[in-house]
C-alpha cells in the first residue's frame, strides 16, 4: 500500500498518510505522493474540501527519525547539509500548495501530531482533533531546529512566546491546551472525531467554493500586506466574488428566505 492514499467522495477529497507502524512518519514517498496529490485536488474543481489525517492512532510523528539514523552513519557532513537543504526545499512545495489551494483544508487530528506533524496541521485552515491527541514539536530533543513551515504558522496562529516556548522545551500540549492557544479550532471526543469531521466537511463542500479560496487569500494575506493593500484586495475579492453564480444565489436565498444552494462558483 501507498504511504500516502487519496479517497474522492462528496466533493471531499480525504489524504491520509498511511504508515501506522510508524506513526505514519514521513518518508520519501509520502512527501512526493503529498506533493503530487495536493496539486492534483488544487486544480480539480469536483474538489471543494480536503481532509488530512493519518492512519491508524496517530496523526504523523514527524520526520522518521531511524531513516535519519541510518542516513548519519553512512554521509559526510558537506554531503549531509547539501542534501538536507535539498530534502527540506521539496518538502516546501507541499506548504505552498496547500497555503494557495483554492478550497478549505482540514486537519483531522488523533494521537500524535509531532515534529513536521504539528506544521502540517498548522499549515492547514483548519483543525479538529480528539480530546486526547498532544502536539509537540519536538527537534530540540534530536538536535535540530523546525522545519515545513512550522516557524512561520504558529507565531501568526499562537504568537511569538508560546512558539518559543513550544521551540525551546519541546514539551507536549494536550488538544485543550492547544484550543486555547489557538491552533486547534475544534476538541471533540475520540468516539466521535470521524462523525464531527464529516460533518465539518460535508458542510464545507456545499458551500461557495470559490468565495472560501477567496476568503483564504484574503486572510493570509493580511499577515503581510499594508493596510491600503489589503483594503484593495478586499475590493478585488468581492467584487470577484459578486460577478459569480454564487453571489447571485446567495443573495436570492436571503431576500426568499431558503438555504442558499451554492454551486462552488
Amino acid at each position: 500500500m501507498a504511504d500516502l492514499e487519496m479517497t474522492i467522495a462528496g466533493g471531499i477529497a480525504t489524504l491520509t498518510m498511511n504508515r501506522p507502524e510508524a506513526r505514519n512518519a514521513l518518508s520519501m514517498e509520502m512527501r512526493s505522493e503529498m506533493d503530487k496529490l495536493c496539486h492534483q485536488v488544487e486544480m480539480d474543481d469536483a474538489v471543494r474540501c480536503v481532509v488530512l489525517q493519518g492512519a491508524g492512532d496517530h496523526f504523523m510523528a514527524g520526520g522518521d527519525v531511524k531513516n535519519m539514523h541510518e542516513y548519519l552513519k553512512s554521509h559526510e557532513e558537506t554531503e549531509i547539509q547539501g542534501d538536507f537543504l535539498h530534502r527540506i526545499h521539496n518538502l516546501h512545495t507541499i506548504m505552498y500548495s496547500m497555503r494557495r489551494m483554492p478550497k478549505p483544508i482540514v486537519a483531522k487530528v488523533r494521537g500524535a501530531a509531532a515534529g513536521a506533524g504539528v506544521s502540517l496541521a498548522a499549515a492547514c485552515d483548519l483543525v479538529i482533533a480528539e480530546e486526547d491527541a498532544f502536539f509537540t514539536l519536538a527537534y530540540c530533543h534530536i538536535g535540530t531546529t523546525p522545519d515545513a513551515s512550522s516557524s512561520f504558522h504558529l507565531p501568526r496562529a499562537i504568537g511569538i512566546k508560546r512558539t518559543l516556548e513550544m521551540t525551546l522545551l519541546g514539551d507536549r500540549y494536550t488538544a485543550q491546551q492547544m484550543s486555547d492557544m489557538g491552533l486547534v479550532n475544534f476538541v471533540v471526543p475520540g468516539a466521535k472525531l470521524d462523525a464531527e469531521c464529516d460533518k465539518l466537511s460535508a458542510r464545507l463542500a456545499s458551500g461557495p467554493t470559490h468565495v472560501y479560496g477567496m476568503g483564504k487569500k484574503l486572510m493570509y494575506r493580511s499577515l503581510e500586506n499594508e493596510f491600503e493593500s489589503q483594503l484593495q484586495l478586499e475590493a478585488e475579492c468581492f467584487a470577484d466574488c459578486a460577478k459569480r453564480g454564487d453571489y447571485r444565489e446567495g443573495v436570492a436565498a436571503f431576500v426568499e428566505k431558503r438555504k442558499a444552494n451554492f454551486t462552488g462558483n
